[in-house]
């Protein structure tokens, strides 16, 4: 296989062919962006939606990468309460640096001015995700069985094959990277091709494979950083690695056509295809499209409070007094975000030593919360209620191995 070290071989970094699907579809996202965005109308909720779809976001990225842990197990984690197994706990330990690391991230840039396509970025990210890991989550195994320790954020100082494709050789990352900074970061881009860029670049990102391992993850988030800065991210109500682990076969393929040469003298003027590359925007815009429409619709509200009622009436039978109640308040909560305990009354038309229990249960059972003992009442996603509230939001995929190119 051909050794690249030029970065030449990496061109064309934006496709020219399918540019009206490309266009079409730049416009259906931007417009269904704006139309999520609008749906959520209290700043609680909205920040409660985005920390649940960062859970979301790192257990598909978990699946993607050959790991499967369930909500349960990623909320627990949260509340440093790991699994006895060992695998389970690495899985744990996976997510928990994730959602770390994704929030970090998302800090960074709403406080400072970050060049999201910058080596010293990708490297920050990957810095980020290891340190948070344990010791032995540091080594990984060559696929012919030699161990090898992970640097955090160092650049690979090795060769590697990822499946059919080669990657530049390991001295000639800084050159690669740049070159990926300087045409990926040029503010000459114009506006309307920033979707295109940014599935674009996805693909470049992971053929130069800069790092010994965790290639995947970091891909993701500094596709995620993308959205983030060029404002597509719908202040964290979805994400992209659901519809890319829903998609996963479609996604490994697309990636793979996208690392061919060029096929003839109508496939561009670059060392890669054009038209792979093109399909493989397509591919990415098209799921893009497709998760935040799903949201659209998990997140309209006349529909969003039947689910709430729903639960309650069919599944938190458990609940022997005041699930009733404990509905109008959960309800309610989803509506507006928050409430004074004082509001309990109004809504249950109870009294107030009655109400005094109901908060007590409702707060114990976790469908809401209070930053203080006697702090106002808040809107909460608990585990528990994620597959009612929120249907199909966490789907149940198999686990497959990792794929050769995220190694």
């Amino acid at each position: 296989m051909e050794v690249y070290r030029q970065p030449s071989a990496i061109e064309p970094l934006l496709p020219k062919g399918q540019s009206g699907r490309l266009s079409d579809l730049t416009c259906e996202i931007l417009k269904a962006a704006g139309q999520l965005t609008g749906q959520v109308h209290s700043p609680l909720v909205l920040k409660r939606v985005a920390d649940l779809v960062r859970e979301m976001n790192c257990y598909y990225s978990n699946l993607i990468e050959g790991h499967k842990t369930i909500p349960r197990d990623i909320e627990r984690a949260m509340k440093r309460d790991f699994s006895h197994d060992q695998t389970q706990r690495n899985n744990q330990q996976l997510s928990l640096a994730h959602i770390a690391v994704e929030k970090l991230m998302e800090e960074r840039l709403a406080g400072e001015s970050v060049d999201v396509y910058s080596p010293d970025f990708v490297c920050w990210l990957h810095q980020e995700f290891y340190t948070r890991l344990p010791e032995p989550l540091h080594w990984a195994t060559t696929k012919g069985g030699k161990c090898y320790q992970i640097k955090p954020g160092s650049l690979r100082d090795f060769m590697v094959d990822v499946g059919k494709h080669t990657p530049p050789d390991f001295n000639a990352l800084p050159t690669f990277l740049s070159r990926f900074h300087s045409f990926y970061g040029d503010k000459h881009i114009l506006e309307g091709d920033r979707l295109v860029v940014i599935a674009a670049a996805h693909h470049r990102l992971a053929w130069i494979h800069p790092f010994g391992d965790g290639n995947g993850r970091v891909v993701r988030l500094q596709s995620q950083a993308q959205l983030i800065r060029h404002g597509i991210a719908g202040h964290g109500l979805w994400t992209l690695s659901r519809g890319l682990a829903r998609w996963r076969q479609r996604y490994y393929a697309n990636l793979e056509a996208a690392d061919s040469s060029r096929r003839n003298d109508l496939d561009g003027r670059g060392n890669l295809s054009d038209a792979a590359l093109a399909d493989f925007c397509v591919f990415f815009l098209e799921t893009m499209l497709d998760q935040i429409q799903f949201m659209s619709g998990l997140l309209g509200l006349p529909a969003l409070r039947t689910r709430v009622e729903r639960y309650f009436q069919f599944q938190a039978l458990h609940l022997d007094r005041y699930r009733e109640e404990i509905m109008r308040v959960a309800r309610t909560l989803v509506d507006e975000g928050e409430m004074p305990r004082a509001r309990v009354q109004e809504i249950t038309g109870k009294a107030a030593t009655v109400s005094a229990e109901i908060i007590k249960l409702g707060l114990a059972e976790g469908y809401f919360e209070t930053p203080s003992p006697k702090g106002p009442l808040r809107v909460a996603f608990p585990a528990k209620v994620h597959e009612f509230y929120f249907p199909q939001l966490f789907i149940d995929l198999p686990v497959e191995p990792i794929a050769e190119r995220f190694a």
